[in-house]
């Protein structure tokens, strides 16, 4: 039996990509019912094979247990097109159909520290306003001393 291709989704992530993969379905028959693969085999290889303008990068090889799974490739460079090919094994079984290139462009940059620019920046803007309305208050455009009549000074 030839194993493959897996079904294989990817959509990006900050400088990274993720990859859902789902076992293709068995044609093996147990008492009328079809077995999944991982019925037969228990547990599955999978390698990934990463494409981009460096050219092709095989990753270490992964196990699973599970029909759908996900995994994601980190450290990617960001907004560079990236594609992916899955090709699946079994210790029994070394006969596999890669799954067709998937490509995708790597998310931006993680922005990281968004919150604390923001909180810093409302800070600095507040302590701005609160001197200029000190300095306005001291001029004696807002809330002017009251001069009394020198007669009940």
């Amino acid at each position: 039996a030839i194993l493959g291709p897996p079904e294989v989704n990817i959509s990006s992530c900050p400088n990274c990509i993720n990859v859902t993969i789902k076992l293709p379905a068995s044609h093996f028959r147990e008492k009328g019912k079809l077995k999944s693969l991982i019925d037969i085999y228990e547990e599955l290889y999978y390698d990934i094979t990463l494409k981009s303008l460096d050219g092709e990068h095989k990753r270490p090889r992964q196990v699973t247990t599970e029909e759908v799974f996900s995994t994601v490739i980190e450290e990617l460079y960001p907004s560079r097109n990236y594609c992916v090919s899955v090709v699946l094994s079994a210790s029994l079984n070394k006969h596999s159909i890669p799954s067709p290139w998937k490509c995708v462009t790597a998310g931006p940059e993680a922005r990281q520290g968004y919150h604390e620019v923001a909180v810093a920046g409302a800070v600095c803007v507040s302590l701005v306003i609160a001197a200029v309305l000190k300095c306005v208050h001291a001029a004696g455009f807002i809330l002017p001393r009251i001069s009394l009549p020198p007669t009940l000074v």
